[in-house]
């Protein structure tokens, strides 16, 4: 075999070389680029739950605080100086009749001039009204002055909610309108617009409504009270979601939708009123489309998912 031939041999055998390390390179490459492609579309960056919109029945409501507080207090005073109080017959907290005897006077004392008042005469001091004695001020042995306050007297016994209101609020106010309060621990009760102010308060920028409490028996006069207005006359149909499926950023409510290729996209919904830990949607999703229901504020555009199946 001549030099020649052996040579040309020998660089072919290098370039092959050459050519099958290359190819082997490139497949290798390739190979590498697919494994690591291929987990980063299918691994999902969040398990979720979905939900939809649920049909609703809701009454539209407006929130307050107040006090609660007496509907009418009578001031019972002393007609004529110069009486001694002889006996003092109830107590702060004491029911009492039209009538009944709260303070006997001792006429023998009587060192001003002769009274026309029938009461006075017959040495007594009479509630003018039924209901409870609030405040008492009488004591045995005093002698008051004329006009000088003895008692307070709830009226009837009846208090009612004293609820504080914007304008705007107050403008969706009517007598007559259901109100719900709660006091205490708990206690809810039922009563109804007796009476609206005419204006707000130009430092406060707040008015008031007050609310009849017919079932009143156990609460204190004074107390805190929250409530809520039906301002809607009954319960409306609606759609809500649960607070957890909606997001809020800057001045945009969102909800993350979950595509068929399981990818999440943002959609911007209109809301509406608040009832425990749901929220109205007005607006911007239709039905039976699945939101994220937890775990949205995790996830961004285009971002894969795993459903839990419920």
């Amino acid at each position: 075999m001549s030099i020649n031939t052996k040579y040309h041999r020998v660089l072919f055998n290098v370039v092959l070389s050459g050519l099958m390390l290359a190819g082997g390179a490139v497949s290798l490459a390739d190979n590498s680029q697919a494994e690591q492609a291929a987990p980063a579309l299918s691994r999902p960056a969040l398990t979720v739950r979905t939900t939809i919109l649920h049909e609703d029945k809701w009454a539209r409501t407006i929130a307050a605080n107040g006090s609660i507080m007496p509907w009418q207090e009578a001031i019972i005073s002393a007609q004529v100086q110069g009486l001694r109080i002889a006996e003092v017959k109830v107590s702060i907290g004491d029911l009492v009749q039209q009538g009944d005897v709260l303070v006997t006077l001792d006429n023998l004392a009587r060192t001003g001039s002769e009274s026309n008042s029938a009461n006075t005469a017959q040495g007594r001091i009479v509630a003018p009204d039924s209901g409870v004695i609030s405040a008492a001020n009488a004591s045995v042995g005093s002698i008051p002055k004329s006009g000088d306050e003895l008692f307070r007297l709830i009226r009837k016994g009846r208090l009612e909610w004293h609820a504080d209101l914007t304008a705007d609020e107050l403008m969706l106010i009517h007598k007559g309108m259901a109100a719900e309060i709660t006091v205490g621990e708990g206690r809810v009760i039922r009563g109804t617009v007796r009476a609206i102010s005419p204006s707000v308060d130009p430092k406060t920028r707040y008015g008031y409504a007050l609310v009849t409490l017919p079932e009143s028996g156990g609460v204190v006069a004074g107390a805190f009270a929250r409530g809520t207005f039906d301002v809607s006359g009954g319960k409306r149909p609606l759609q809500s979601l649960p607070q957890s499926a909606v997001m809020q950023r800057g001045s945009k409510t969102y909800v993350l939708i979950v595509g068929v290729d399981n990818h999440v996209h943002e959609r911007t919904v209109k809301i509406g009123q608040r009832n425990g830990d749901r929220v109205q949607i007005k607006e911007g999703l239709q039905a039976n489309e699945p939101v994220v229901e937890i775990g949205g504020a995790f996830l961004t555009e285009g971002d894969v998912v795993q459903v839990i199946k419920n």
